[in-house]
């Protein structure tokens, strides 16, 4: 697999020129899961696998030189159901994990991070086995991810610094390394095959 500082520097190249539409892609999600997490919670609930599976989209297929779009921020919305019962399901798993204790929880989302990219790549399949691929994909592979997100453990402190505007520049810039991570190990675990 690629170095880590590879992805980055992927991420930073594919963001080169549109760094304006990422940030933008970043704040209407922000904005769209804060309304929705104010709605008593219910309404991230039902929004939120849509959310999700439509902003990891727009952050796979840019890390595939792919045109996108602004719209295709709502594209997980085409997958309601299993974008909802992704959202659900793997919430109600990492809880369950962080009350045996904190650390199992956080393994877990490791774990599971990869099951929205699984699911755009693989619209028919179920939630379950989207997690399930997800967790099977990242055997032996989570503390590359976990070092992949601890490398950017400056540019976190900040923001902080900037009140958190800062974030705005920097998820984009995580999320699209993220995808590359996501593309390096499909395409390395395929080639093993």
């Amino acid at each position: 697999m690629q170095e880590n500082s590879a992805l980055r520097a992927a991420a930073r190249s594919q963001l080169y020129g549109t760094w304006l539409t990422a940030v933008g892609i970043v704040f209407i999600y922000g904005v769209l899961v804060s309304v929705a997490s104010g709605l008593l919670g219910i309404g991230l609930l039902i929004v939120g696998g849509p959310l999700a599976l439509g902003y990891y989209g727009y952050f796979l297929h840019k890390a595939r030189g792919e045109t996108v779009l602004f719209g295709n921020l709502f594209d997980g919305f085409d997958n309601f159901g299993k974008a909802f019962l992704l959202f659900l399901f793997e919430g109600i798993f990492i809880i369950l994990w962080s009350l045996l204790f904190f650390i199992p929880g956080i393994i877990k989302s490791f774990s599971y991070s990869m099951a929205f990219f699984i699911l755009k790549d693989n619209p028919n399949m179920n939630a379950l086995d989207a997690i399930t691929a997800s967790r099977k994909m990242m055997n032996g592979y989570k503390g590359k991810l976990f070092c992949l997100h601890l490398s950017f453990i400056g540019w976190y402190l900040l923001c902080v610094l900037t009140f958190g505007i800062g974030y705005l520049w920097l998820s984009p810039y995580v999320t699209l390394s993220v995808s590359n991570f996501y593309e390096d190990l499909k395409k390395n675990q395929t080639a093993a095959q």
